[in-house]
């Protein structure tokens, strides 16, 4: 992939993740109903942390396809499809994912985790994949 085709993936990548942490945001602040260490509307905060778990798989598949890995994968892509093709270029950004990955779609989207600090949490590892893959790719 030339120089310029890579620029344009990563600003494309970047932009599209930014717009989905945002909304995620956005629907947290709006419609979750934050009442002390928690969210009082499941309904809200499953649906934001899957919205940011997209994000993250927008980045990981640009990230893959910058390093050079699979273009056209036809099934559907697994967690340890990530991992494996994240394992032997990227140990931080390994890291970040695998937060991302338990906090935003295990325990947000999928067990429905309400306590603030969880669902910031995973954000805040959403937001490391951003900085990362500004940096590094």
């Amino acid at each position: 992939m030339n120089p310029e085709k890579i620029a344009q993936l990563k600003e494309k990548a970047l932009s599209e993740a930014e717009r989905y942490y945002d909304n995620a945001k956005t629907m947290l602040s709006e419609n979750a109903s934050k009442q002390g260490d928690y969210y009082s509307d499941a309904k809200y905060v499953k649906t934001a942390c899957g919205t940011a778990y997209c994000g993250v798989l927008i980045l990981l598949d640009a990230f893959i396809r910058i390093k050079g890995q699979i273009t056209n994968y036809k099934n559907r892509k697994s967690i340890e499809y990530y991992r494996d093709n994240i394992t032997d270029r990227d140990n931080q950004l390994l890291k970040y994912v695998n937060s991302a990955y338990n906090i935003l779609h295990l325990s947000g989207y999928y067990d429905g985790e309400l306590k603030y600090q969880v669902i910031q949490g995973g954000l805040e590892a959403f937001q490391d994949i951003i900085r990362h893959f500004r940096t590094k790719c």
